[in-house]
Formats: C-alpha cells, structure tokens, sequence
C-alpha cells in the first residue's frame, strides 16, 4: 500500500516551486484547455499590460483575480481558452525610449530618423518580458503566454486598421480643428478618457490674477455706465494667468445680476470704477474691504491705513452688458483675422455666480468653452502668423511663448516644462501678474488651490490646444452605448451605474489622433486640398492601392512588394511593417489623379487595447468564425483596476457598440487599489512598495492570493501587509496542513487506503452526518459565490468551514475515533467523512490557491484506488448531494457550538481551565423545539465545556435577569431628536417587555401619543450574573455558569491536567502513539487525592501500565507546574 505522505512543517513556498515543476512536465494548463475539447467555451479578455515596465505586487492581486475566474469555470466544465497580450505601443515606451537616448520629440525625425526612433521603441517595449513571463509563471496564473497578441505585430495592426476602416464608413470618423488637452512634455494631444484617469486631476497652488479691463464707455448702451465719471474696469478672474496675452473677449451671464462698484485699488489707492456679480461682491470685497452708505464716505478713505471702502452705485442684468467693447489687456500681438471683432463683452450659459467675477476671461485659443461661445459671436482666437504665414497662437507646442510675447518669449507658461533644476524662481504666472500690478491692470493677485489636469503619462500639467485632429463620434452613438452598458454585469455595480455610466453620459467625441511616432498611423490618405480621402482597412487594399499609384506614376515601385495579399503565414506578413515610418513614403492615386498623402497622426493608443477581441485572432482576415459565430465574442469575463473604467473598459466598449453594435464583455472586475498598510498609495518616493518577488518567495503564491482575496472584496482597496500574509498561513493553510497532517498519520498507522465500500449515511454517526451536510451545503454557497463574480465571500467560506466546523469541531470531536478502538465501522466512517472534507474543500479552494491544494488532493488520492486526475485542476467543481443535507441537524449542531462558545468564553473570563471539571450550567428555553434541540446536543455540549449537568429553566425564572439599554448607534440616524426620550422608554422595559422584543424580533412602544416601532438592533440586552453563576447570551440563546467546585470535582480536574502534561511529554520524547508506558509522579501534597481517586483514568487516557508515586525526583523528569502545584514527572516504556 503507498502510505499518505507526512511532512515536518509546512513549507508553501517550496509545495509551489515543486508543483510547478510538475504542471511543466506533465503540461497540465494545457491539459486543461484540451480536456474540454467540444465543451462550451468561457471567453475571457486578458487586458495587455506594458512589457516596458516592471510589474509590481497590483499585478498580483489583478492577475490573481482572472486566475481564480478562469479556473473555476473549467472545474465547471468549460474549455477556457486565455491568451495574453503585450500592449506596446503609445507614450509610455516612447518617453522611455527619449529618456534612454537623451532626446525629446524635437529630436525625432532632425537628429534621429523616424526609422531609428521606431526601431528602439520596437527594441525597448519587450524588456521585461521574461520579468513578467516569470511572475505570471511563479504566482500561478494560467495564459497563453507562448502564443500572444502583440500590438505593434502587422497581423494585429491590420485588424485595427478593418475596424477603422468600418467606423470612416459608418460617417463616425471627421476631422476638426478644436480645442483639445494637450500635453507638451508628451507633445501629443489627448482624449478626454486619458484625461478622466484617476490621478491625473491634481490639487495645485497657483498665482491667480483679478484683471482689471479698461471699458470703452461710449461703447456701453447703459447711460449710468456710458455717462460715468472716470474710468470704469470690467473685473474677471482667472488661474491662469499666462493665458491673458490671449484674451479676446469677457463673457457674462445675460440673466445675472451686475453691479458697478466704486472703491480704491489696493495695490495703488487709486479710485476705481468696476463691475463684477453681485453675487460675488462678498467673495471678492471681503477681508479688508468695507461696504459704505454713500459716495462721501469714500473720502475719508487713506491707502494702506484702514479698510479700503466701496460704494454701489448701480445694478443692472448682463445683457445690458453684452457687445460693450473694452481695451486690450496685454497688447503683445492682434488677432491676424478679425481683430475688430475682438475685445469685447459677450454672453454665455456656462458663467456662474459659484466663484470668480460673474466676468469670464475668455482665450478662445486655450479654451474649448471660450472657442464655442467667441465664435457664436464671431470674435476671433488670438492666432498670429508664423514666418511661414501659418496660424498659431501665442504659445508653441512645446508649451513656450512665441517670439511676439517680447521679453517673455521662449518662457514656459508652466515652471513643471522645464528640467529639472532650469526652472525660473518668478514663473510666467508670475511675471504676468506682476506686470499687471504695475500697469495698474491687477485688482486682485494671489495664490489658489485648485484642481488642475495633468498627463496621465508625463505628470506634468496640460494645457488646452487648438489642433487638427480626427475625431470618432462616439457621442452620435451615446444612447446605445448606455443601453447596451444596462446589459453588463459589473462588480460592484455601483461603478456599472456611476463612474462608468456617468461617463457615458457625459460623452464627448473621441480624439483619435496622436501626433506621435510609435503607434499604429491613422489610415486615411487625403489630397493636400482635403477633398479626396481613402480609409485603408487591410494590407491588401493598401498593396492594391500602391499597384495603381505606381501604375499611375506615383511612385516607382510598390512598398509592399513581396507581400501576397491572401497568403496569412507569418512569414508573409513579416514582409510588412504597417509603422509611420514606412506608411509616410506611401503616395497614393486619388480617383481624380491627384496625389495623396497619409494624414501625419497615429491613433490614439487605448484604441489598439480596445481593439483587441477582434485583432488578436486577426479577425476579419482569419478566423472570423470566432467572432461572428459568437466562440471567443464577446467575453463571459474581464477584470482590470478601477483605472481602466475610462480607459480599456470604455474603449472595448465603445468599439463593440459602433462596430458590431453589441457588448465586448458580459461580467466585469473593476478592481480596487493596492495601499500600503495605513492606507497610503505605494510609490517609490515614499519607500512603501512591496517587491512581489520576495514576497511570493517568502510566503509562496497561495498565501499571498489567499490573503488578497480574502482580505477585502476585490473593487475595495486592499490595505497590503505583510503580516495579514503571515496569519493567513497559519490560520488557514496551518489549519488545513495540521488536519492532513493528522489524517494521515493515523490513516497511516491503520493502513486506510478507502479499499472499503463507502459507508451508508445512515450507518454513519451523526457528527459524520453532519459534517458531510455541512460540507455540501458549503458547496452550494462556495459555488454561488464564485458564480457571482465574489471570490472574497467564497474564501471566507471555505476559511470558516475550514477553521471553525472541520478543524475546531469535527476533528476535536472525533479525534478518539481515530486513536482509540479497532479499525471497524466507526473509525473506517471518521477516515472516509475526513478523506471527502478534504479532497472537496481542495476542490472548492483550488482557484484560489492552486499550488497548495493540488498537492494536498494528489497526496490523498495517490495513496488510494480511487478514480483520479493527473491534477485537481483537471478535476471538477464539487456537486452538492441533496440527500446528504439536514438543515434540521445542521441547526441543533450551531446551536450546540453556540453554547460551548459562551461556556468558554465565561471560563476565560474567570480563569477557570476547561480541564477543570464544573458542575452544571443552566438553560432558559422558550418552546419545546428548543429544549428537544439542546437536549439532543447535550452530552456533546456537556463533555466540550467538561461541566457534569445541564440545567433547563422556563423562561420566567427570577433566577436569570436581563438588562436593556439604547443602542443609540441605531437609534439616532433612524428617530434623531427623539432618540434620547425613546432611550429613557427602553431602560425601564419590564423582563417581559424584554423577553417578548427578543421573541418577536420588534416591540411597539407608545411615546407622546406616537407610536414607535423597535426593532431587536434598536437596544442592547445582556444577562445579569449572580452569585455562583456566569451568566452570557448570544444569538437568543442564554446560558448561566455554576463555578462553584467541590472536592471531585478539584481533584478530577488535577487528573485531566496530568494527563495532559504526560501526553505531551510522550509527543516531545519521540513516542509512538500506540507505545505503553511506565509513569513516575513526584509526590505533591495536593494531588495525593486526585491521584487515589483517578489512577485508572490517568492511566487509560495516557497507555500507562504503571503510575508510580515517588518520594523522591525521578532520573531524567519533566518540571510540571499548574495552578499551584508544582512536580516532576518522568515516563518510560
């Protein structure tokens, strides 16, 4: 017979490292994919990560939870075929590949050609391939890394292409010059979903200015206004003061209150006359600003002596305001167009009276607001001309002023532009703001917190650009995006509902154009006029394209010469290269004759990830069965983190509702942060990151999943720490190895090898039965659970039937079954309900903690004849048998835990050994369901708690008394004010009043001829103890201690401590279990007693053929102290 093997410890470390090994040997992944072969498919999306980088303990956690997903439904059944995937190109290999070469994107295509650029991008983006490859492989996450997508490959390129190609001939593709986010660190715009990462909105204090408009009076229709004394200021805020230069126009709001104020300027103590909201006069003239009665007051004003005074003259609606023309604030440069039309008052709906001025400073040029209201009303951006005659606003594509901004020419508009170390100690902010104040044109300067976009990738602040780019239109499609989103099951919902269904909601138009190197290029080819276009959507429309451009004199030969359009291989496609610097050379034949050439930008890069269900079987050019037929479309299940709600989440999603009208994915994660321990973000900066590496080598995969998962619901952030790691190996996977460990030992020692005939139920005992109800009915949940997308709820399931019903009950309980006795129906019973708790819970935990339990099910299984797998994850999900749950037994098996737990917990308190025998407890029983319930469960009850009796009393006895208080935590958000009357109602509750709230769960109360419902949560009952008793209640259930001790009991108490101190004594001396032995015990005067009177007990427990009681110390005797005895014991066979 092959023995069940036995371990000195427990190693999981080592168990993965060697059970790895054997799922390479004997390709047990791969074996699982084609085990169900013909069986229904599970399609699951790996979202690619960037190979660029390195991974860290997140991916752990986000690899852990596709993992877990993936192996439960193939224990399900179903063939789940995953293929990775290398997201490749885009900003972050590209500001990587810069800063490796020393160059910025000025650079690229002057000191280093577009080829060489694209080349080391190519080299650099698979760096730490095998740095992944290794712990995907270490953590046990199963995916096709042999055979993965890969973005920059031409296959993948083209299907982009396809689907491009489908939305230019839907009419959802249009190019427009706009105001977009612009990042100059990344010279690249950006769409509005890179911009909505989280992050990248970021608290900043800059220098904000209230700017001081001078009106042109006689412009103003208003007579009060036109006909006033002195100059007269229109007063308008911003954040941003490098942006004035660029005004061209003020905005109000045509049904808001203004008012014209005069007061002094605090800067100079001139008067001045301004305008602002006059809901904002108590923001902006506060502090040292005072409201006075009349204009005499004003002249006892002194500057910078006392508060400054001001003075409200008139109120008037903006649009009384509205075509009022003001001068130029910062005249460095005109408008090249329509400079008549600029500087002047205009209206619009987004000016509020929330902050500012009720006075918007508009720069149509940085602002995609300011540019929709100005045109509404004609007036122009601020653009001049360049030295080749080409439009361009103030500030260059590097972030900087142009040439016509004078001494501030070549500034940064932001100090985080320049290197580190070059930046200015006075920024343009600042340089502008202080040229306001001595041209008199500040009324306010100073410092404000606000939140400001930031480069999801750079870090660095964006700004708002006037760009051509193309544009997808997704909000053409919004409705349909958001209904389809009503079909997805996401987790939690909340993010379904909220972030991403509020996305939805507030769609704009997708910017697709990246103005880039290293991407895939935007297909479209356009005559210099822009009247001409083609969308290429495959390589052998584009080959076909060049025969005729060459045919038609374009170009001397075909670039793709060589390529067979049709032929799939590999080979023939790597002929191809579909990057920028090989599609920029391609000039093709307009219908009209014209040339045309390829529309400079690439695509946006989330488009790539986005596009993947459909290019990673380089559909529709090969196996477009799988996607039309619905095999591998759209995924059963995908998870990220909460960071791709806008990004990868949204772009799969709005790719499938404008291509294919359809879902990409049925179910969906969206995963949670992993903190440090007190809760901060992990960043190298604060030296709080955890190498996942050395935390997989120091407590092995199963540990670290088990803890993540376990820890908090995968889309809540996991506050990591190591030590939460360190308690789950011992509280779950120590208990799990401790009940093997014991199982097979015994098993072992009694050659059990279930050659027998499995035991009828009904021949079982019935702590057997209910372990094995228990055990099914936990299939049953553990199986919902993960059905659910909520693996958090199954591990906490299994870690408390593990913990709690196997380890600390069922095995407590049996342990003598497997000790003691012959090897007959009872003990052949205790192994095979042992050997099935442990193989299914093997089972049911093996998604989450694959390594450990494959060893713990092939351990059991190998040293019997009963049918088996090469591997549990070949196996299948447990399948709960109805026949073996009772739900009746069940409950009188928790009501009987229930009460050992309150008896301990009553000894704890009083110091009391369980070993020391007590004489009885006493039960109050409502109904005779009850009483037959613990009556059935109290000689089990009574040797747990080692008490001799057990006591019914009614419910009425005076013996028990309870007590009742407010549970105000309940009370205040459900009464508030009234809370502290209903308390006082509460705390004088009668014991019946009391008993009957307990009984019916809710009790009505009269309070000031209102009637108040309670419910049981509303108050707060305990047991009153008493002399001689103990008194504690959980769940309903009471139950009273008596702690008073006679002689017997004493002394019977002394003899269970013995026999504990000697069973130790023989473990740590090597003893076999089944060895006799000779016990000597030094006298002690206080144990003389329990020894006379227990000597055969003493014996019988320990295998004692002799106790001997010496005078003297025995040779080679064990110190022993309890209580207040203290001797010496020595055992000898």
């Amino acid at each position: 017979m092959k023995n069940y093997p036995e371990y000195r410890g427990l190693n999981l470390p080592k168990i993965a490292q060697e059970v790895l090994e054997d799922w390479k040997i004997n390709q047990i992944f791969e074996k699982s994919i084609s085990s169900r072969e013909g069986a229904k498919p599970y399609v699951f999306f790996e979202g690619p990560p960037s190979a660029n980088g390195m991974p860290g303990i997140h991916h752990v956690m986000a690899r852990s939870i596709k993992d877990i997903f993936c192996r439960y439904q193939t224990l399900k059944g179903f063939q789940v075929k995953r293929k990775a995937g290398w997201d490749t190109h885009g900003l972050p290999v590209e500001l990587s590949v810069e800063k490796e070469l020393g160059i910025s994107k000025e650079d690229i295509g002057t000191n280093i050609s577009v080829e060489d650029y694209n080349k080391a991008c190519r080299e650099t983006v698979m760096r730490y391939t095998d740095i992944w490859n290794k712990l995907t492989e270490k953590m046990g996450y199963w995916v096709d890394m042999k055979d993965p997508y890969i973005t920059y490959e031409s296959k993948y390129m083209e299907s982009v292409w396809y689907l491009l190609a489908k939305l230019y001939k839907k009419d959802l593709i249009y190019k427009g010059y706009t105001i977009q986010p612009y990042s100059p660190a990344a010279g690249t715009g950006l769409s509005s979903h890179e911009l909505n990462q989280p992050g990248c909105y970021k608290n900043v204090k800059d220098t904000s200015a209230v700017a001081l408009f001078k009106a042109k009076k006689e412009s103003l229709v208003l007579p009060s206004l036109r006909d006033l004394s002195g100059d007269l200021h229109f007063i308008a805020w911003t954040t941003t003061p490098w942006t004035l230069p660029s005004n061209t126009a003020l905005c109000v709001g045509a049904k808001i209150d203004y008012v014209l104020v005069k007061t002094f300027n605090q800067y100079s103590g001139y008067s001045i006359n301004i305008i602002l909201a006059k809901a904002l006069l108590s923001k902006q003239l506060s502090g040292k600003y005072r409201l006075v009665d009349s204009l005499s007051d004003l002249d006892a004003y002194t500057h910078g002596l006392n508060q400054i005074p001001f003075c409200i003259l008139d109120e008037f609606k903006g649009k009384e305001l509205v075509g009022a023309r003001y001068e130029q604030l910062l005249p460095y440069a005109q408008p090249y167009k329509n400079a008549e039309h600029a500087f002047q008052v205009i209206s619009g709906d987004f000016v509020t009276t929330e902050d500012g001025t009720g006075i918007v400073h508009c720069a149509p040029t940085f602002g995609a607001d300011d540019a929709l209201v100005a045109k509404a009303f004609n007036v122009p951006g601020m653009l001049v001309l360049d030295e080749l005659e080409n439009p361009r606003p103030l500030v260059d594509l590097q972030g900087r002023f142009v040439p016509e901004m004078g001494r501030l020419s070549g500034m940064y508009v932001k100090n985080e532009y320049y290197a580190q170390g070059e930046a200015p100690e006075r920024s343009a902010d600042v340089e502008i703001a202080i040229q306001l104040k001595e041209e008199d044109k500040a009324f306010n300067v100073e410092k404000y917190e606000h939140s400001y976009p930031h480069c999801w990738r750079t870090d660095k602040p964006v700004l708002y650009y006037p760009l051509d780019s193309w544009f997808i239109k997704s909000t053409q499609m919004k409705d349909r995006m958001i209904e389809l989103n009503q079909s997805i099951n996401w987790k939690p919902s909340s993010t379904g509902t909220g972030r991403f269904g509020n996305w939805l909601a507030n769609l704009n138009d997708w910017n697709l154009s990246r103005s880039r190197y290293w991407g895939i290029p935007i297909p479209i080819w356009s005559t210099e006029e822009g009247d001409e276009r083609i969308c290429i959507g495959s390589a052998a429309e584009l080959y076909d394209a060049c025969e005729n451009s060459v045919a038609r004199g374009m170009m001397g030969k075909n670039p793709l010469e060589g390529f067979e359009p049709g032929n799939m291989s590999k080979e023939n496609y790597d002929k191809i290269d579909l990057h920028k610097n090989y599609m920029d050379q391609i000039v093709l034949c307009a219908p009209s004759g014209k040339s045309m050439h390829r529309e400079s930008d690439l695509i946006d890069v989330w488009f790539d990830s986005g596009s993947m269900p459909y290019a990673q079987w380089h559909y529709p050019f090969e196996n477009i069965e799988l996607i039309d037929e619905n095999i591998s479309y759209p995924a059963d299940f995908i998870a990220e983190g909460v960071d791709q709600t806008r990004g990868w989440f949204f772009t799969l999603h709005a790719i499938a509702t404008m291509c294919f009208d359809s879902i990409a994915y049925k179910n969906v994660i969206s995963n949670g942060l992993v903190l440090d321990k007190v809760g901060q973000k992990m960043s190298k900066r604060l030296g709080n990151t955890v190498d996942p590496f050395e935390t997989l080598d120091t407590f092995g995969p199963d540990a670290t999943r088990w803890y993540m998962i376990t820890n908090a619901q995968p889309w809540d952030n996991l506050k990591f720490d190591l030590d939460g790691i360190t308690e789950v190996q011992r509280k779950f996977f120590g208990t799990l190895y401790n009940t093997y460990s014991f199982f097979s030992m015994y098993a072992n020692l009694d050659e059990f090898s279930f050659q027998e005939e499995e035991i009828r139920l009904a021949d079982r005992p019935e702590i057997d039965r209910w372990i094995l109800s228990e055990l099914n009915s936990l299939m049953n949940l553990v199986d919902k659970a993960y059905g659910d997308y909520e693996p958090t709820k199954a591990g906490r399931l299994l870690q408390g039937f593990v913990n709690e019903n196997l380890s600390n009950w069922y095995v407590r309980l049996s342990r003598r079954r497997f000790w003691k006795g012959e090897y007959a129906l009872d003990k052949i019973s205790a192994y095979q309900t042992l050997f099935t708790c442990l193989i299914e819970i093997a089972k049911m935990s093996s998604p989450i903690a694959p390594f450990f339990t494959d060893r713990l099910y092939l351990d059991l299984v190998n040293a019997t004849g009963l049918p088996k797998e090469e591997s549990i994850h070949l196996t299948s999900f447990p399948s709960s048998n109805k026949s073996l749950i009772d739900l009746g037994l069940e409950q009188r098996m928790r009501l009987a835990q229930n009460i050992t737990s309150m008896v301990l917990s009553l000894r704890k308190k009083e110091k009391i050994r369980v070993r020391q025998p007590l004489q009885k407890i006493m039960i109050p029983v409502s109904d005779a369901q009850m009483k037959a319930d613990v009556t059935a469960m109290k000689e089990l009850v009574l040797s747990e708690v080692n008490v001799k009796e057990l006591e019914f009393i009614s419910e009425e006895s005076t013996v028990l008394v309870k007590k009742i208080k407010a549970n105000f935590k309940a009370l205040g958000p459900k009464f508030g004010k009234k809370m502290k009357t209903i308390a006082g109602a509460i705390s004088v509750f009668t014991q019946s009043e009391i008993k009957r709230l307990e009984k019916d769960q809710s009790y009505t109360i009269s309070l000031e001829g209102e009637q108040i419902e309670l419910a049981l949560d509303d108050v707060l009952i305990t047991s009153q103890d008493i002399p001689g008793l103990l008194v504690s209640n959980s769940n309903g259930v009471i139950v009273a201690l008596d702690i008073s001790m006679n002689n017997a009991l004493v002394e019977e108490g002394i003899a269970r401590e013995l026999v504990n101190r000697i069973q130790n004594i023989r473990k740590d001396s090597g003893f076999e279990v089944t060895d006799r032995i000779h016990v000597q015990i030094l006298h002690h005067k206080k144990m003389e007693a329990a020894l006379t009177s227990n000597k055969s007990y003493i014996c019988g427990e320990t295998l004692a053929n002799e106790l001997d009681i010496c005078q003297v110390k025995p040779n080679n005797a064990v110190l022993v102290e309890f209580d207040d005895i203290i001797t010496y014991i020595a055992i000898k066979k």
